[in-house]
């Protein structure tokens, strides 16, 4: 790979920074109420699995009791 000097590298950054479609206020907002809908879904998940879990191992050792 040919070797840019730092001139060139700015310049080159900046073209690509220049690409990047930025998301809108309204599509931030958007996405990071799906994030905390999505982490609260996930949670609620692996809340009830660990649950159920608990509840079997808990019969299992009541058997050996």
């Amino acid at each position: 790979m040919a070797r840019t000097n730092p001139a060139q590298f700015i310049q080159q950054v900046r073209a690509e920074t220049a690409k990047v479609v930025w998301p809108t206020r309204k599509e931030t907002g958007l996405t990071t109420i799906m994030v905390f809908i999505m982490a609260a879904l996930a949670a609620v998940f692996f809340f009830l699995v660990d649950q159920v879990i608990a509840l079997g191992i808990d019969q299992i050792l009541r058997l050996g009791g």
